[in-house]
C-alpha cells in the first residue's frame, strides 16, 4: 500500500532541509484515510511529522484538525502563526509555522493540502513532494453524500 510513499519519505539528514509532502486531491478521495494509515505504518520514524491543520470548521470524526473561529484564524494569520494558508469551500485552512523548524532540522513533514497551494509551497520550500489521491466521480459523490 505504501510502496510509492517510500520514494518521498527519505531518511532525514541534518545537512539539508527535509521534504514537505503535500497530500492533495478532491474532497472525498480518501486523503485523510490514507494519512491515518500512514501514521500507523510509519510510526517507527521519529523524524516524520503528520501535521494537524487549523481549520474554521467544527471538529469531526472524519478529519483530525484544530478548529478555530474565523476571527481567531484572522488573528493567527496576523501574528504570523502559519507557514501556509488558504481558503476553500468557504473555510480557512492554516499550517502551523512549526513546520519550518522541522524542515530546517531535516525532518519530513506530511499534511493534507489544497491543490491550489502547491505552487506557493514549491516557491517557499526547497524540497516539496506531492502525492495526488484520486477516486472516480461516483465514489467521490457517494463519500461526500455520506
Amino acid at each position: 500500500m505504501f510502496g510509492r510513499w517510500g520514494n518521498v519519505l527519505p531518511e532525514p539528514t541534518q545537512n539539508a532541509p527535509g521534504p514537505l509532502v503535500l497530500v492533495v486531491g478532491p474532497s472525498g478521495a480518501g486523503k485523510d484515510t490514507l494519512i491515518d494509515a500512514a501514521k500507523v505504518h510509519f510510526a517507527h520514524i521519529a523524524r516524520l511529522h503528520f501535521v494537524r491543520r487549523i481549520v474554521t470548521r467544527a471538529t469531526s470524526q472524519w478529519e483530525e484538525h484544530d478548529s478555530v473561529s474565523e476571527a481567531d484564524f484572522i488573528t493567527l494569520l496576523g501574528i504570523g502563526a502559519f507557514c501556509l494558508h488558504w481558503h476553500a469551500h468557504g473555510l480557512s485552512y492554516g499550517i502551523p509555522k512549526t513546520v519550518e523548524t522541522w524542515l530546517a532540522q531535516g525532518d519530513t513533514v506530511v499534511f493534507n493540502c489544497s491543490r491550489n497551494v502547491i505552487s506557493q509551497a514549491k516557491a517557499q520550500f526547497p524540497d516539496v513532494k506531492v502525492i495526488r489521491i484520486t477516486a472516480s466521480p461516483s465514489t467521490l459523490a457517494a463519500r461526500l453524500k455520506g
